[in-house]
């Protein structure tokens, strides 16, 4: 017997559902609270009720205040309910305390489900950062003696060819005057890869769940690259300007990362590390929009021609079988031949904007100039062509270091599986 209870009907109550609107009180025993409260609350449709609980040995004694309704329903008034009216109450009680459990029970299960998904989120999240990083820092690494001669051309001015400037470096600084700079470049370049191929993985998702299309289209390709690429440069440009200030003349004595932005925010504010961004942006947008553009069109064309759909179908049927290398959706040679291929785009459509950033992060407080004005200068103490001075070493720097960094980066999402 799940509870006995004892009914003391309220004043006026004529036994036939009778009492109107007013207030009256009920009081019985329970040897189970949450039944009496069901059993209660289905004895009076309509009505709004307070609870009292007081639990002694061996039972629970409850009090109620009911207000409104129709007062109790009508049935037999006594010590003890009937046997059947008593199973009835009995049921349905039970059947509203179960209810309640299970609502309870699926309200915690979704909230289950959320949190999953919260954190599911974040660790792909995670992962998909750590993949940019890793491609920069092996791109990076791979191709700093070809930065640091870029560098030379752009900061230093330099006049002497290619073979001269590499024969000078090697006999005054040695093998690791190449990679002179590296650490700061790849504490620069591993963030800022890794949000820039995070952000325009994010954007491009975004715009094609806007658009609701089943794929995205060029134009909107290049809107994402631009964005990403604004992106990253807001956040991470302090590191370049770091960088750039450490292997301008003068550099070395200022004593490292800590050393230069120390030196540089004491002498010309906190805002001289953001120092071209305006120029960076502008260089950016477009170099952010062909790099992923250029290489997003090629992988989709392949992807739809027929021997990209053979291969999509092999690589189907072999599932996780295949190793990480056959698991590339354009294998490795197309996947370092499109990201050469984008790389070089995008530098040789931006390379003037570089040259005008990093003037104006080599300018001091007292000569500093405006974008335009340093451009204008540049021109006029060498001409258009200043404005390309160390392309060519520039794009041999690109053209490993994209192909490199695009075949890590999908390397990486595939051994993380980023989903």
């Amino acid at each position: 017997m799940p509870w006995l209870e004892m009914w003391l009907p309220p004043a006026g109550w004529d036994g036939a559902g009778g009492g109107g609107g007013g207030e009256g009180v009920a009081a019985g025993l329970f040897l189970d609270g949450e039944a009496a409260h069901g059993a209660l609350l289905a004895a009076m449709p309509g009505c709004s009720a307070s609870f009292g609980v007081r639990r002694r040995p061996g039972f629970v004694s409850l009090t109620m205040s009911v207000k409104g309704g129709r007062g109790f329903v009508g049935g037999p008034v006594g010590l003890l309910a009937s046997g059947e009216e008593k199973g009835a109450r009995a049921e349905e009680a039970e059947g509203l305390v179960a209810g309640r459990r299970e609502t309870e029970e699926e309200g915690k299960v979704v909230e289950e489900v959320k949190e999953a998904r919260t954190a599911a989120g974040a660790m792909n999240m995670t992962k998909h950062l750590w993949s940019g990083a890793v491609a920069a820092m092996v791109s990076r690494t791979v191709v700093a003696p070809l930065e640091r001669l870029k560098l030379e051309y752009i900061v230093r001015a330099e006049q002497r060819n290619l073979f001269e400037l590499i024969h000078a470096i090697a006999t005054t600084q040695g093998l690791k005057g190449f990679w002179k700079g590296n650490f700061v470049n790849i504490l620069r370049t591993a963030p800022f890869k890794a949000v820039n191929f995070y952000a325009y993985d994010s954007y491009r998702k975004q715009l094609l769940k806007w658009s609701g299309n089943d794929e995205i289209t060029n134009f909107e390709r290049f809107i994402a690259g631009a964005a990403a690429g604004v992106t990253a440069t807001i956040l991470c440009i302090p590191m370049d300007t770091i960088r750039t200030r450490m292997v301008a003349p003068g550099g070395e004595a200022l004593g490292g990362v800590i050393g230069v932005a120390r030196h540089m925010i004491q002498t010309e504010g906190f805002f001289s590390l953001y120092k071209g961004l305006v120029p960076s942006l502008i260089s950016m947008a477009p170099s952010g929009a062909v790099f992923y553009g250029v290489y997003d069109i090629l992988k989709m064309a392949y992807l739809h021609s027929p021997e990209g759909k053979r291969r999509a179908s092999t690589m189907k049927q072999q599932g996780q079988e295949a190793n990480a290398l056959d698991q590339l959706e354009l294998g490795t040679l197309r996947t370092l031949l499109y990201g050469a291929i984008a790389g070089c785009c995008a530098e040789a459509a931006t390379y003037p904007f570089e040259v005008v950033r990093r003037q104006l992060q080599m300018q001091v407080k007292a000569t500093r100039m405006n974008a335009f004005a340093t451009c204008l200068k540049i021109v006029d103490q060498g001409g258009v062509p200043a404005l390309y001075a160390g392309l060519i070493p520039s794009l041999l720097q690109v053209l490993p270091s994209a192909s490199i960094s695009y075949f890590v980066y999908e390397l990486m999402k595939i051994v993380l599986k980023v989903e």
